[in-house]
């Protein structure tokens, strides 16, 4: 072993060391390799940086952006609005049409974006037929996954996958040369979650469940201003019942009438009535020293709250979201968007306590109460997905053909034309925002800079790998643990490696270190190194064991109530059933010695 290669793997593990550990966000991690790898000298400056021009990361955000106009037009709220008129409200028929819907659609458009469109929609389907969003959620995500393979831009990875074989100079992929493939592996998912997954789904509490509510409960009370109290004549902001005393109020009752209509700056009067979320030993510490009474009998409940004036709603972080990190107070939430958090419910916990003060997470669910009204301040913010039907209103419905006939013209551009799909796709996203079916600036919203940071910052290794010799290192290393027993097994043991590894980091990353390796096996093979690297591709995609193994398992954990063994356990054999699968028709299609 040459110290360029004992560097380059330490390098690498040093990676996956914090891929799995999460100390370090994934786009942190990926420059601080390419940094590395310049600073040591195992690439030169000039090869550090052309990441960020290579076609996989350019075609990367354009599929973004292009993905972003489909949602802006309600292309994808018209399908899931289709899904409850097909399949009617028997369960299994739920999840054969949701996975159906979810996987075509990952074919044209990034996972994450798919599944994000689609979760109002599924969680709207839950509550009209009774069957518990836990078991449509996992095939959901699942099916996002698995979609993900049926064309060349549907997922990160398959773009760099057929990227590294088009660098290192061998013949590459066409958009629907993953398709044959990625119908068996979708119609695996399917079958398998229709007949085998669903009996191992499990029944969760949601956010909305009336056990859920009911533990809210024991936190809303009631107060009465009186006229000696030190809150006549304060603001809300200015009475620090939330900063001193972890309080929100979240209706005044005045004269009879209930304003939930609350800012920082409504003022306060002698003989309100303060519905009021918080601990009762702060409820009752307030009452003491602001000389505020409990009424005589109990006006309100949380349930009839929501019956008449305001609503009480979920929402979830939305996949791009800038508040993530943020705490309610920092992003002034009630007075920004009109609601007041109930509560926060996070892997399965409530928390309703000190609520201002807590960073937001991605994944989890904001029990939120407001005025209905109120709901298209906060789909239009597009911070939170709000886990009801989106009305279709919102959306630029009009140009919805228009979205539908550009993402057409770039199938036709890099199909029949035989136009590079980057060149394809750039077309594509500029077209989408010319035919103004999304502004510019929510074409960079609508790219996961994280994703293209990551896939940018990792190239590097990749090129890295082949010129010091580690890829052939590690190649030779698993032929001789593999070799022995013949191709088929190498290509499972490529397979099994790259699934392995993908449950700690992005599928994108584990393509980067993985395909040179499979490449290298395949050439010491004398095989063609396509099967090798469409085996990584789809190994890569098999992020089923955690809720953190994608951000599309993510998205789901907290509105389906999971907890992180209920992947695991629903997705191993999953895993399995595709390894064989895979093994007995891809060589139908990519024969390893043509």
């Amino acid at each position: 072993m040459t110290p360029e290669i004992a560097l380059t793997l330490a390098i690498m593990g040093g990676a996956i060391l914090l891929f799995a550990t999460e100390k370090l966000r994934v786009d942190v991690v990926a420059l601080l390799v390419l940094l590395t790898l310049a600073l040591t000298g195992l690439v030169g400056p000039e090869e550090a940086f052309l990441g960020f021009a290579n076609p996989a990361v350019i075609t990367v955000w354009a599929v973004y952006i292009v993905s972003g106009a489909l949602f802006k037009t309600g292309v994808a709220d018209i399908l899931g609005d289709r899904i409850t008129r097909v399949a009617g409200s028997s369960e299994p028929r739920l999840i054969a049409v949701i996975m159906l819907t979810c996987g075509f659609m990952s074919a044209f458009m990034n996972n994450v974006g798919a599944t994000a469109m689609l979760l109002p929609a599924v969680i709207g389907i839950s509550r009209r037929t009774g069957v518990p969003a836990s078991r449509l959620l996992i095939p959901l995500s699942f099916s996002s996954l698995l979609g993900g393979e049926l064309t060349q831009i549907g997922t990160p990875a398959n773009i760099l996958a057929a990227s590294i074989l088009a660098n290192r100079g061998l013949t590459t992929f066409g958009f629907f040369d993953f398709t044959p493939v990625g119908l068996a592996i979708l119609g695996t998912g399917i079958l398998y979650m229709v007949f085998i997954g669903r009996h191992l789904l499990p029944v969760r509490e949601s956010p909305s469940d009336h056990k859920v509510v009911h533990k809210l409960r024991e936190y809303v009370g009631e107060v009465q201003v009186t006229p000696d109290s030190k809150l006549v004549g304060r603001t809300l902001i200015e009475s620090r019942l939330g900063a001193d005393y972890d309080l929100t109020v979240i209706t005044i009752v005045r004269n009879g009438d209930a304003d939930v209509s609350l800012h920082r700056d409504t003022q306060l009067e002698s003989g309100d009535l303060l519905i009021v979320k918080g601990a009762a030993e702060n409820l009752m510490r307030a009452q003491q020293e602001l000389a505020l009474t409990t009424p005589a009998e109990r006006h309100q409940e949380l349930t009839g709250l929501a019956a008449e004036h305001t609503s009480i709603i979920e929402a979830t972080l939305a996949p791009y979201s800038r508040m993530v990190g943020l705490s309610l107070r920092e992003t002034r939430f009630r007075d920004r968007f009109g609601f007041t958090v109930l509560a926060i419910w996070r892997q399965g916990e409530i928390i309703a306590q000190r609520l201002h003060d807590i960073p937001l997470e991605f994944g989890d669910v904001l029990l939120l109460q407001g005025l209905p009204h109120r709901l298209q301040w906060l789909q239009q913010a597009e911070q939170f997905l709000v886990l009801e039907p989106v009305s279709l209103e919102l959306r630029r419905r009009n140009k919805a053909p228009l979205a539908v006939g550009v993402m057409a013209l770039v199938l036709v551009l890099a199909i029949l034309a035989g136009m590079h799909i980057s060149m394809a796709m750039v077309i594509g996203a500029v077209l989408m925002v010319l035919t103004r079916c999304l502004t510019m600036d929510e074409a960079y919203q609508s790219i996961d800079w994280r994703t293209v940071f990551l896939v940018a910052g990792m190239l590097p290794l990749g090129m890295a790998m082949e010129t010091t010799g580690t890829a052939r290192f590690l190649a030779d290393l698993l032929m001789g643990g593999l070799g022995g027993l013949g191709p088929p097994a190498l290509l499972a043991g490529t397979y099994l490696l790259v699934a392995l590894i993908t449950q700690p980091m992005s599928n994108a990353a584990a393509v980067v270190l993985i395909a040179p390796i499979a490449i290298d096996t395949a050439l010491s093979l004398g095989a063609d190194p396509r099967p090798f690297v469409m085996v990584t591709a789809i190994g890569a995609a098999t992020s089923f064991l955690t809720p953190v193994g994608h951000k599309a398992n993510v998205l789901i954990f907290g509105p389906g109530g999971y907890r992180f063994l209920d992947f695991t356990r629903v997705g191993w054999l999953l895993t399995i059933a595709l390894l064989v699968v895979t093994m007995l028709v891809l060589p139908l299609f990519w024969p390893l010695f043509p």
